[in-house]
């Protein structure tokens, strides 16, 4: 560790009870150590921050008994605040400690870390530090949205304390996100999708969505790429927003599904060789419909059927709010190919969901 680091690391080390209640706030202190699930915050008990100085070691120091896990309060505030280098890192904890910014310090700790903001890589990473969507925010929103989750959430995480920037000048704020992960054909993590979520709750316009200009940004990889709910083969529905996808898969949850975050991507999206029919879910706008008629012909050029889902209102996801689950299923029923109604939406196939 650097000298610069090292420092840092005794000064917060001085304030441990003030760091572990400002990042692990989902702990407790006992004793003399904090309880924590995590060094991501994640509630629990299995790892534990020395707050004061013993024999058994200094403070700061922690364990994390599930995982083996240890290391300092700089790794602390870098899981908990899902920072990529150690530059970053260095900031967040002068800031904390108010101290001034660095504008450069490199650390040998941490400098292989480094990712380039935006990139694949930061994407991989940041969906890796985060959690389970089941008990946190995330599944509230989705809940607020009509949403229940299901057996197979596996793209979808939380993230309790995600960076946004309003504009390149503007200050960091930290909100809580829901993460999902982008990925292509091979299944490669090529990107993520973040919306930022209110921790105060609901309101009618936003349904839970932070109180910032733009509440959803993706990075990484996009193009041709997607949010998959399920393993398509044969058959697929693609679309453009994530709780438009989950909304379909609600009412038929067998389905495979990909969600490509907007209207210029859902028409670029790449089909699995193996597809034979594709279901293109409409948003009720230009846009929308630019994107319906772009894919639909480039899937019929490769040979593919290529059938478009239209809603009752602007998308699926408002069908759901103001329709319900069950006429959003019928409505899907007339929709689907006869065949695809007795695979996917037949009392057998219920079973299996």
């Amino acid at each position: 560790m650097s000298r610069g680091a090292s420092e840092l690391a005794r000064r917060l080390a001085r304030e441990a009870e003030a760091v572990c209640r400002h990042y692990l706030s989902n702990g407790r202190r006992q004793g003399r150590y904090w309880l924590v699930g995590d060094a991501r915050n994640t509630p629990g008990r299995s790892m534990f921050v020395r707050l004061k100085e013993s024999p058994k070691g200094p403070a700061g120091k922690w364990t994390d008994a599930a995982t083996g896990e240890h290391g300092d309060l700089l790794d602390v505030i870098q899981k908990s605040c899902g920072l990529l280098d150690f530059h970053d890192v260095a900031n967040e904890a002068r800031r904390f400690l108010n101290l001034p910014r660095s504008d450069s310090e490199p650390s040998p700790k941490l400098a292989h870390t480094r990712a380039p903001i935006s990139s694949p890589e930061a994407a991989r990473r940041l969906f890796a530090i985060s959690q389970p969507v089941a008990g946190t925010l995330a599944e509230v929103y989705l809940r607020n949205r009509g949403i229940l989750a299901s057996r197979d959430d596996s793209a979808l995480r939380f993230y309790p304390r995600c960076y946004y920037r309003r504009d390149e000048d503007a200050p960091t704020e930290i909100w809580p996100a829901l993460i999902a992960r982008v990925t292509d054909l091979d299944g490669r993590v090529t990107g993520v999708h973040r919306t930022w979520l209110d921790p105060d709750g609901f309101d009618i316009v936003r349904l839970g969505k932070a109180p910032i200009d733009t509440p959803r940004r993706a990075m990484g990889d996009l193009l041709g790429n997607a949010v998959r709910f399920g393993t398509a083969d044969d058959v697929l529905v693609a679309g453009e927003g994530i709780e438009t996808m989950l909304s379909l898969r609600c009412a038929v949850p067998t389905l495979p599904m990909a969600a490509a975050l907007s209207a210029n991507h859902l028409a670029a999206l790449l089909p699995p060789l193996q597809l034979r029919r594709l279901y293109v879910a409409r948003d009720l706008d230009a846009a929308g419909n630019f994107a319906v008629a772009a894919l639909t012909k480039r899937t019929l050029d490769a040979g593919i059927e290529a059938i478009p889902l239209t809603p009752r209102l602007g998308d699926f996801n408002e069908d759901l709010l103001a329709f319900g689950l069950d006429e959003l299923r019928e409505a899907l029923r007339v929709q689907l190919a006869p065949q695809d109604v007795m695979r996917f939406m037949s009392p057998a196939a219920a079973e299996t969901s």
